[in-house]
């Protein structure tokens, strides 16, 4: 599908909010969408009974949605679809359509068959559509959290048992630990892909790491130390692909290889929430703002290119270098996420308002295109009177390219005497509403704008230039069935 252009995406708008109500599914705005949630089988009875207030489009699905619901099987299925472009700045101007269909099938086995405390898990995504920030914006920070390589995939496969009366339980399967690890419940609404997968991972772990629409073979821990206190750990396949380095959503398009040599990816964090599940509140004293914070890290100990110089300490951009990348043996890096509730409303507690913020880096500059990374912003619950189940969030990214990547830049411009800006840094700010239209369906205009586009590189179609800061404007609908 060639990119869309301005006349003729409104068009595309209109029809794909149209189809919107006609087909049907809310998921995370980022790059990575959360699963599809589980049915509990209290939707509204009879098909297409109560619209209004049933979560699903489909209701109960003709009583299909219950019944397996007696015997632990619950199903989702989620749509996606958005249009978004670029009305200033990038490599040309533009609007593309982007879609994802996500499906979902949970076991609960104490339901099934007597097993206390197991669930098993697959989901599958088929995408499609174009990718705006690869056709226009030629972005770090990519604009959409669902664009990726058109496909039809299977994305989680696992298996989770709880112990210790549910204080620990363990995951084992195939995995996206962007569900778990790294999570701001406050940036999730953001369309921006950083909001959901954060830039310094993407950009630095093999494969740009096991995350939507990837995943990979691991195990993951999770232990209640506390009421407030949580310890999050897993180790996993070192790429989701099936080599270190590549496109690891081409090497592995239907998500069925599972690869076991390509090195080991080590991530824990430690969680601090107030209130915890099951706090009392004590009556006639003021309820305390909820909040959660994450201390983290991760480690990959596969082998890393140098990003400028040879086997011999050569400049790769220098006509003597032998053209092979100097080796680092392992990577890594820290991040912390913040969630402050920062105002309630006394007579509305759904009106309120929220903070986050969550920076990242590694001090690992040889091996890594982005050393630090940041998002933060604001979000309001509830904007407007009767609207309880709106948001509106205003927010932030910004990208540091590391110093060796810049070293190359110089030393390309140096030995080709070709323009090549050195790259720096790149921000984004984001407006977004959540508008639902009823509890399946919900739309989302947006609103981002972009400096310095890829850090500051050149513009492919103007050489001589660098890609301008763009305004990105779209509308996402989101349906559950």
């Amino acid at each position: 599908m060639p990119g869309l252009r301005p006349l003729s995406a409104c068009r595309v708008l209109a029809c794909c909010v149209a189809a919107g109500v006609v087909l049907a599914p809310a998921a995370r705005a980022q790059e990575a969408p959360a699963s599809v949630p589980a049915a509990d089988g209290a939707a509204a009875p009879g098909f297409l009974s109560g619209l209004s207030q049933s979560s699903y489009l489909l209701g109960d699905a003709w009583g299909l949605r219950p019944l397996l619901g007696q015997y632990g099987v619950t199903f989702g299925l989620q749509e996606i679809s958005e249009v978004l472009g670029n009305v200033t700045g990038g490599q040309r101007r533009g609007f593309d359509y982007d879609g994802l269909t996500e499906m979902s099938v949970g076991l609960d086995t104490q339901r099934a068959f007597g097993w206390y405390g197991g669930t098993f898990n697959v989901s599958a995504l088929q995408i499609h559509g174009r990718d705006l920030s690869a056709d226009n914006l030629l972005t770090l920070q990519t604009a959409s959290g669902i664009e990726a390589e058109r496909s039809t995939r299977l994305w989680e496969m696992w298996y989770q048992q709880r112990f210790l009366d549910d204080r620990l339980d363990v995951k084992v399967g195939q995995q996206s630990v962007d569900q778990e690890f790294m999570v701001s419940q406050n940036s999730s609404m953001f369309v921006n892909t950083m909001m959901g997968w954060p830039m310094v991972p993407s950009a630095d772990m093999p494969g740009g790491g096991p995350a939507y629409p990837l995943s990979a073979l691991g195990v993951r821990l999770r232990a209640h130390l506390a009421d407030q206190w949580t310890l999050l750990s897993g180790i996993f396949s070192g790429s989701p692909g099936d080599k270190t380095y590549g496109d690891a959503q081409r090497e592995n398009p239907s998500g069925t290889l599972f690869p076991l040599n390509v090195g080991t990816l080590v991530i824990a964090e430690i969680q601090y929430a107030f209130p915890s599940q099951g706090t009392m509140l004590i009556p006639g004293q003021p309820e305390a703002l909820a909040r959660t914070y994450k201390f983290g890290f991760w480690y990959d100990n596969e082998a890393f290119p140098d990003l400028a110089d040879d086997t011999n300490g050569v400049s790769l951009a220098s006509p003597a270098s032998n053209g092979i990348a100097r080796m680092h043996r392992g990577n890594w890096a820290v991040y912390a996420v913040a969630d402050q509730m920062i105002w309630q409303d006394a007579a509305e507690p759904d009106h309120n308002l929220n903070a986050f913020i969550r920076p990242m880096g590694t001090p690992l500059a040889d091996r890594n295109l982005v050393t630090f990374s940041v998002d933060a912003g604001l979000t309001l619950h509830e904007p407007f009177p009767h609207r309880d189940d709106d948001s509106f969030g205003i927010g932030m990214g910004y990208a540091h390219v590391s110093g060796q990547a810049t070293a190359l830049d110089m030393a390309t411009a140096l030995y080709t005497g070709a323009y090549t800006p050195l790259r720096g840094g790149e921000t984004f700010a984001e407006a977004t509403y959540q508008y639902e239209v009823t509890p399946w369906w919900q739309l989302q205009p947006d609103l981002q704008y972009v400096f310095n586009p890829g850090a500051g590189i050149a513009n492919p179609t103007a050489p001589t230039t660098r890609v301008k800061n763009e305004t990105v404007l779209g509308m996402r609908t989101t349906i559950t069935f």
